[in-house]
């Protein structure tokens, strides 16, 4: 399972976020601005979450319950908009693969 360490990073990032997404099978983010927002609702996310309806709280209960839902493939990372290089806004929360090291 995701470490507690991880969920502390869940929980910082959650802090300043504009949302959260998930597609409902193992991507799950934290959507650090604006844009992020405007991208993952145009991608079609749903459920999309924006922190106006929300705690910060709640956004991790919800985080935690699509984790605990979600495949094997899961992940949870942070995304914030990078036009210069797109992959440079993402980072892992939680890895995907976090649970088969927990495993070993």
């Amino acid at each position: 399972m995701a470490t507690a360490e991880m969920w502390s990073k869940v929980e910082g990032a959650l802090l300043g976020a504009k949302g959260i997404a998930f597609d409902t099978c193992h991507k799950i983010y934290v959507l650090l601005d604006d844009e992020q927002m405007v991208q993952m609702k145009g991608y079609g996310y749903d459920p999309l979450i924006s922190a106006d309806e929300t705690t910060t709280d709640e956004m991790l209960t919800t985080i935690r319950k699509w984790y605990d839902d979600s495949c094997g493939l899961r992940f949870v990372n942070a995304v914030s908009t990078n036009h210069d290089d797109p992959n440079a806004g993402f980072t892992d929360l939680i890895p995907q693969g976090a649970d088969e090291e927990d495993e070993e």
